[in-house]
């Protein structure tokens, strides 16, 4: 019960029988107003631990124990906090008892409209938390409630500063990519977005929102197998690369499947299989055209979708689901894993296709890699607030300058082989013109603030 319920039964004795009963028949109203709801278990005194990091996205079903066993050990004995906009307290007994992972508390909070992004309570739970969880539900709440608040900020910060762990399922798995669906008018089947990649329900974006290690380019999709949503989401990946310049990438988890990605990059997949099939996807541009992947041949509002590429656009690892998590793929290079078989989809029609493609090695030869050029990635492009530059690939320490149109430098900075971004939200919209230097690359790329 919130901290205004607990003042009105304390000043309840103190106000006369008849207003008393009057204050009690109003109580359920005035619960029921409050704008967000907290259900906590555990030690009340906040600790400080050294949390371990990583995500964990869970597919949408059962959380899968052996993975949640793992989000909760990355927290190394601190606070674990449930982000929710529906539902109540079915994470917490699950979480401080049930798994056998000793934690200090677990606290679920309701957010019942977008008002409790303000709360001073809410933020400072957020502050002291070793792991944040998003639970299932509508996506489009969370991004509605959240982005551009204190909430998305601190979590940020939390990220980056505190290296705390993050999850989801479900809508709590949709919003952890930095292109996402954002569900804004309900849900979209494969049908529909592959027979109008730009209908009212197909709504992708890329706006700045949470900022997750190794999942910058990555638009993530749940409940792959029930109901299939291969081909929606190989539309929003079409549409990455249309809309917003992105290279784009993406990860699926079937419904009782998670996958668990620690510091390193190495994403560890958790399932029921062999006894039941089941499989995470690592999706990502054909190899063969990885540095500058085909456009999709028809991405337009109202027709049919098709990217083919030759009925190759996009390879695929789809990987089984152990208790162990033994199985895995490697987010650093996108390129190689383990205990999986490599696919081609493409699409042509509104009809999407899939090729098995045994002894298929997503790998560059160190001949190809040396001739090469060393290649950046810029998105999204147009933007309407950050850029992002992916210098992963590089092995110098690059120079980052940017200029308006009549030639006025207006940034300079110095980024290191990494992923790196540039706040644009202050510049007036329009091109900009941005210079990339190292001592084996020079390229100038316009660049849209929109």
């Amino acid at each position: 019960m919130l901290a205004d319920t607990k003042k009105i039964l304390e000043l309840a004795p103190k106000i006369n029988p008849m207003k008393n009963l009057v204050l009690l028949l109003l109580l359920p109203q005035l619960i029921y107003a409050q704008n967000y709801d907290s259900y906590f278990t555990g030690n009340v005194t906040d600790i400080q631990t050294q949390p371990n990091g990583g995500v964990c996205l869970m597919g949408g079903a059962t959380e899968d124990d052996n993975a949640m066993i793992w989000f909760l050990e990355q927290a190394n004995g601190g606070d674990i906090l449930v982000l929710r906009a529906s539902g109540a307290d079915g994470y917490n007994a699950y979480f401080y008892t049930d798994l056998g992972v000793t934690v200090n508390s677990v606290e679920s909070i309701v957010f019942n409209d977008a008002t409790a992004s303000e709360e001073a309570y809410i933020q400072q739970k957020i502050q002291q938390a070793e792991a944040i969880w998003f639970a299932g539900g509508d996506q489009w709440n969370y991004v509605s409630y959240w982005r551009n608040t204190a909430i998305d900020s601190l979590i940020n910060l939390a990220i980056s500063e505190r290296n705390i762990v993050i999850g989801g399922t479900s809508a709590g798995m949709a919003i952890l990519g930095a292109v996402y669906f954002t569900a804004e008018n309900g849900t979209v089947t494969s049908a529909t977005a592959l027979n109008n990649p730009y209908a009212t329900t197909a709504t992708i974006d890329s706006a700045h929102f949470l900022d997750i290690p190794y999942m910058n380019q990555v638009i993530t999709d749940t409940h792959y197998d029930n109901p299939d949503r291969r081909g929606r989401h190989f539309v929003f990946l079409g549409r990455m690369l249309e809309d917003y310049g992105m290279q784009p990438y993406g990860i699926a988890c079937e419904e009782y499947v998670a996958v668990c990605v620690d510091t390193s990059g190495i994403a560890h997949v958790y399932g029921g299989y062999p006894t039941y099939d089941e499989q995470a996807y690592f999706i990502r541009p054909n190899c063969d055209h990885a540095d500058t992947p085909t456009s999709p041949e028809v991405c337009s509002p109202g027709m049919p979708f098709t990217w083919s590429a030759n009925q190759n656009a996009l390879a695929v690892y789809k990987i089984n689901g152990t208790s162990t998590g033994a199985n895995y793929f490697d987010l650093n290079t996108w390129q190689t894993g383990s205990g999986g078989e490599w696919y081609y989809w493409y699409a042509e029609s509104g009809t999407l296709g899939t090729t098995l493609v045994p002894g298929y090695e997503c790998i560059l030869s160190t001949e190809e890699l040396s001739t090469k050029p060393a290649g950046i990635s810029v998105y999204p492009n147009p933007t309407h607030e950050f850029i992002y530059i992916d210098l992963t690939r590089q092995i110098d320490t690059t120079h980052i300058s940017i200029y308006d149109v009549a030639g006025n430098l207006i940034l300079s900075d110095i980024a290191s082989p990494i992923i790196f971004s540039v706040d644009l939200s202050g510049f007036a919209d329009g091109v900009y013109l941005m210079k990339v230097q190292n001592e084996t690359f020079n390229e100038v790329l316009n660049v849209i603030k929109r």
